[in-house]
C-alpha cells in the first residue's frame, strides 16, 4: 500500500473536453490503468476502484465517457434517464476516450508496455472490445455484458474473445441474468484460442455488480476474492 492522490481533471477531445478521475500512487509507479465506467458514470465507486490501484502503485485514469451529454452521472434506479444516454454510446466515441485516457497516461511518463485497462458492467463490455483492438499489458472485465449479442456498435463478446491481443481475465457471477451461464462458458473456450494468456472465473454466489459497494448486489466475499487474483493477474503481466 502506496497511499494516493486523487483528482478530477478534464482531457481535451475533438468532441469537446472530458472529465476524468486520475489517482496517482504517492509512491513507485508500477503501470498505469485506463478504469472504465458502469453504466451509471463516474460514481464514487468508480473513483475508489481508482484509489485502489493507486494504492497498490498504478495510476488510475477513468474517463466520464457520457461527456457529451448533460445528464453524465446516474443513481442505480435511473434506468428511464438512463436509457437515452446510453443508447448514443458509439465505437468512434468509445474508442476516442478511451486512447484519450491511454494518451493521458503517457503523458503521465507511463511507459507503452505498463498500459492496461479494467472495466465493470458496461466498462467490460468496452474492456474486452479495447483488449481485441490494441496490444495492451493487461485487460480486467468485471462483468461485462454482450457477450453473445454486441452493444454500443461494439462487436459481440464471443468474437472479441477470439481476437484477443492483450492478457485478459474475465470475472463473472452465476446469479447475474443478464449474462447467461453458458454465453460466459463461450467466451472461456474463444479467449483460450487467442493468442494472449486468459483466464475467466466464475462466482458461483455472486450477481451482477458484485465489486460495487454502493449497489444491492455487492458481495464483500466475491469482491474481496475477485480484486486480489485482479491485482495478482496485473502484477503478472505488468512487473
Amino acid at each position: 500500500m502506496t497511499g494516493h492522490i486523487t483528482e478530477k481533471k478534464q482531457l481535451n477531445t475533438a468532441d469537446g473536453p472530458m472529465d476524468v478521475f486520475v489517482s496517482t500512487p504517492s509512491g513507485d509507479v508500477r503501470g498505469g490503468v485506463v478504469v472504465v465506467q458502469e453504466a451509471f458514470g463516474l460514481t464514487g465507486h468508480i473513483q475508489r476502484v481508482c484509489e485502489a490501484l493507486a494504492d497498490a502503485g498504478y495510476i488510475a485514469v477513468a474517463p466520464a465517457l457520457f461527456h457529451r451529454c448533460d445528464d453524465q452521472v446516474f443513481g442505480y434506479s435511473d434506468y428511464d434517464k438512463l436509457g437515452p444516454v446510453i443508447m448514443t454510446m458509439t465505437r468512434e466515441s468509445i474508442e476516442m476516450d478511451v486512447d484519450a485516457a491511454f494518451a493521458e497516461l503517457e503523458r503521465l511518463n507511463v511507459p507503452v508496455d505498463k498500459l492496461a485497462i479494467m472495466g465493470f458492467c458496461f466498462g467490460g463490455t468496452v474492456t474486452l472490445e479495447t483488449a481485441a483492438r490494441c496490444e495492451l499489458a493487461a485487460a480486467v472485465t468485471f462483468y461485462g455484458g454482450g457477450l453473445g449479442d454486441g452493444r454500443f456498435g461494439l462487436a459481440p463478446g464471443i468474437e472479441s474473445a477470439a481476437r484477443l491481443r492483450t492478457p485478459w481475465l474475465g470475472l463473472y457471477g452465476d446469479l447475474d441474468e443478464h449474462i447467461p451461464i453458458d454465453e460466459v462458458e463461450q467466451v472461456r473456450v474463444a479467449a483460450a484460442s487467442s493468442p494472449v494468456d486468459t483466464e475467466v472465473i466464475r462466482f458461483a454466489d455472486a450477481d451482477h455488480g458484485f465489486h460495487c459497494d454502493e449497489r444491492p448486489s455487492f458481495h464483500a466475499e466475491t469482491s474481496s476474492v475477485a480484486w486480489a487474483r485482479t491485482l495478482e493477474f496485473l502484477e503478472d503481466h505488468m512487473s
